[in-house]
């Protein structure tokens, strides 16, 4: 293997970095779901707000792998702090797809990276799985909420509504990504990314 393509220590703290920030970032939006009408908001705004560091994080991948790792430390770090296991798998899946995007443009394309975004941010669905697969678990291992929470809670995230909140994960991921890829345009022109 090219001794230029494998990940060095310098690529590891970048990434623990990023997953850090864009982890805070998420943890930070997320706490606006203790407000059962804000729920829905989650798949809206964290895509928006992540797509930001996301992007620049991109200034700093030239290797494969990277994203890939990224996404799952995200996924471990969700785990870790109280969800459950499938953002791990959705995560680490779709961080693999969008390190590949990112890998057919040599990490050089801005438009491969604002998709690979989109394709990204859909990992926050394993947050709600556990709602459409499992409600009565779900609840019952977060009784201390209340069945008038969970009630409320559940009104928003009928079946029918899976695929509006992929596509709307999608959507404003790229979307953040574009508002990253605008704000960052410096770091952009510095990292060769066009």
């Amino acid at each position: 293997m090219d001794e230029s393509k494998k990940l060095k220590g310098k690529d590891l703290v970048n990434i623990g970095i990023f997953a850090a920030i864009y982890f805070i970032i998420m943890f930070v939006v997320a706490c606006l779901g203790f407000i059962p009408v804000f729920m829905p908001l989650l798949y809206v705004l964290v895509p928006i707000f992540g797509g930001i560091p996301f992007m620049l994080f991109l200034t700093r991948v030239k290797k494969f792998g990277m994203i890939w790792i990224f996404a799952t430390i995200c996924g471990i770090l969700s785990f870790v702090t109280g969800m459950n296991v499938i953002p791990i798998f959705l995560a680490s899946a779709l961080g693999l797809i969008a390190d590949l995007i990112c890998r057919r443009g040599e990490y050089k394309s801005s438009k491969r990276g604002i998709i690979s975004c989109g394709i990204f941010s859909i990992w926050i669905m394993g947050y709600a799985a556990p709602l459409w697969i499992n409600p009565e678990r779900y609840w019952s291992n977060r009784s201390s909420y209340g069945a008038e929470y969970a009630e409320a809670v559940m009104k928003f995230f009928p079946y029918w509504a899976i695929p509006v909140f992929i596509i709307s994960c999608f959507a404003f991921g790229c979307l953040g990504a574009i508002l990253g890829k605008s704000m960052l345009k410096k770091h952009f022109a510095k990292a060769g990314i066009v």
